[in-house]
């Protein structure tokens, strides 16, 4: 039977062994996992990176909601949902000329993303570094992040 609710569990870490209905959340390496909701039985583990070019996680104080929605194309169930206020929302299933589309249009904003961080970051490391004493506080910054 398909999964109705999802419960969230803020961890630092993802456990080995994941619990069917829970939802962990690591803030720390942004980062969520799940057994798939499908009801199949398949026990496969769906891995959400967090971030404003893949899943957002939104919190409200007592539930969560993501989103986009989760397409486990992968998967031999192939099953699609939302996860909303702590509720799975079945999602109709895609053709493979829609998956194809849309993993394209995830590499695309996926791309975009991670090329405005590094051109972001390289201004400013260049604005930061016409500072007096800016070297040093750079050079310690990245020190520091390891």
């Amino acid at each position: 039977m398909r999964l109705k609710v999802i419960e969230p569990a803020f961890v630092e870490f993802i456990p080995t062994e994941l619990e069917q209905g829970k939802l962990y959340i690591s803030m720390l390496y942004a980062t969520t996992m799940h057994l798939c909701a499908c009801g199949c039985g398949c026990g496969n583990k769906v891995v959400l990176p967090l971030s404003p070019a893949e899943w957002q996680l939104y919190f409200d104080g007592e539930s969560i909601s993501l989103t986009p929605s989760i397409g486990n194309w992968q998967f031999p169930c192939r099953s699609h949902y939302w996860i909303k206020k702590n509720e799975v929302r079945w999602a109709g299933r895609w053709t493979d000329s829609q998956i194809a589309a849309g993993r394209q249009r995830d590499a695309k904003a996926l791309d975009a993303y991670l090329t405005e961080r590094v051109s972001g970051e390289a201004g400013r490391q260049r604005d930061e570094t016409s500072k007096p004493g800016s070297r040093v506080r750079l050079a310690l910054r990245r020190w520091l992040r390891g």
